[in-house]
């Protein structure tokens, strides 16, 4: 039977009794311990155990009130429960026991691993698909106020995504075609985000896996492919070659001296290694001597024609 699919798992931004909080930061800091050394100091002087109490809760309030975050961090603050707005980056004050920071968000580019098991494409072929989602809050209010964990809702909107692109893709397309379901993807989780105030900034499918028996009959076909397409080249090769022997037979056919002559060169150059003995039929042996004489005839007309051009530079 085939396995449901994996989802991811979820890691909660807010929930009941976890807020993300922001750390101490260090200005707050340096100034809480310079009210606390001048505290001790006045009360050292005085005698008067008033300024130590008063220096303590004044330093308790400048670390209560005065907050600091990173240039990529907003901060949703709330003021009796009422939104007062984001807040950040750098440094802020709120209002001691009046005010509270409910949520931190994180504004750079995170990724979402989706991955998907026996998913049927269009043509009923089951796989398993690993995909990336990069996104980015760009509307942190809106985040952080209409979704409980936006997140996980990312995460689920990709992973039903790729499920329903998978299922309406064929398996060809899946292989041959990534870069086109791709865009798709990312602009179908892009419409479902973008009301939440989450941006999708690239969708990158890593890989798709097959059932063993399917890769055995992939990998049997496109050998299969492979033979077809060499003796396709063969025959191509050999009917070329049939072609050029019959142009060459004309030739032959008009003048049996240059066929002849043919035969006698093929001889010699199998009788190039001494000690061979080569058995040909009398009729064959005959034209080769006819062969063997007209080149010798063409070869005494040469020189005989060459005297003439001697005596006519001896004139000169």
């Amino acid at each position: 039977m085939p396995e449901f699919p994996v989802f991811p798992s979820l890691s909660p931004l807010r929930t009941a009794g976890n807020r993300s909080r922001l750390p101490v930061n260090t200005v707050a800091a340096s100034i809480a311990g310079a009210i606390l050394l001048a505290a001790a100091g006045l009360t050292a002087l005085t005698e008067a155990p008033g300024w130590a109490v008063g220096g303590v809760i004044l330093a308790l309030l400048v670390l209560m009130s005065l907050r600091m975050c990173n240039s990529w961090q907003r901060v949703l603050v709330l003021r009796a429960g009422k939104i007062q707005g984001l807040r950040g980056p750098g440094l802020f004050m709120i209002v001691p026991f009046l005010d509270q920071i409910d949520a931190v968000v994180d504004q750079r580019v995170r990724t979402v691993p989706v991955h998907t098991r026996q998913t049927l494409t269009r043509d009923t072929t089951p796989v398993d698909v690993d995909a990336v989602v990069f996104w980015m809050v760009h509307d942190p209010l809106r985040a952080i106020t209409e979704l409980d964990n936006y997140e996980g809702s990312v995460s689920m909107v990709a992973l039903t995504t790729l499920r329903e692109v998978v299922s309406s893709s064929d398996l060809a397309t899946l292989l041959e075609d990534r870069r086109r379901i791709d865009g798709e993807l990312r602009d179908l989780i892009e419409i479902k985000t973008r009301e939440w105030g989450v941006t999708v900034q690239a969708v990158e499918i890593r890989d798709v896996q097959l059932p063993d028996s399917l890769q055995d009959a992939m990998s049997r076909q496109a050998q299969a492919e492979r033979e077809r397409a060499a003796r396709v080249t063969l025959a191509s090769a050999e009917r070329e070659v049939a072609h050029e022997l019959a142009l060459a037979a004309k030739t032959y056919e008009a003048s049996p001296i240059a066929l002849q002559i043919l035969q006698i060169n093929r001889i010699f150059e199998m009788n190039k290694n001494r000690g061979t003995t080569i058995l040909m039929p009398t009729t064959m042996a005959d034209s080769m001597t006819t062969a063997t004489a007209f080149a010798a005839a063409m070869q005494t007309v040469q020189p005989e024609a060459a005297p003439p051009a001697a005596e006519s530079e001896v004139s000169d």
